[in-house]
């Protein structure tokens, strides 16, 4: 007996994002911008911007996350 798996329910399986997903590229090329703009920061000795830029990186994967909790707008 053999059992057919979908790919999206190994994604799901593997604690990956479903390769439907729209806005997984853009939320990720978002946190790293985020992210790279506060290191820049950080190297330009403006600490305590560079600490406020770089508390966005968890805001913005937890935006993404809970989107996609909510079936990324999908009907």
């Amino acid at each position: 007996m053999t059992s057919t798996i979908s790919d999206a329910d190994r994604e799901r399986a593997a604690g990956g994002v479903p390769a439907s997903y729209p806005g997984a590229a853009l939320i990720a090329l978002a946190a790293f911008v985020s992210f790279v703009l506060s290191v820049s920061l950080w190297f330009a000795d403006s600490r305590e911007e560079a600490l406020f830029v770089g508390l966005w990186v968890p805001s913005i994967l937890s935006l993404g996350g809970f989107y996609a909790a909510l079936g990324g707008g999908r009907s």
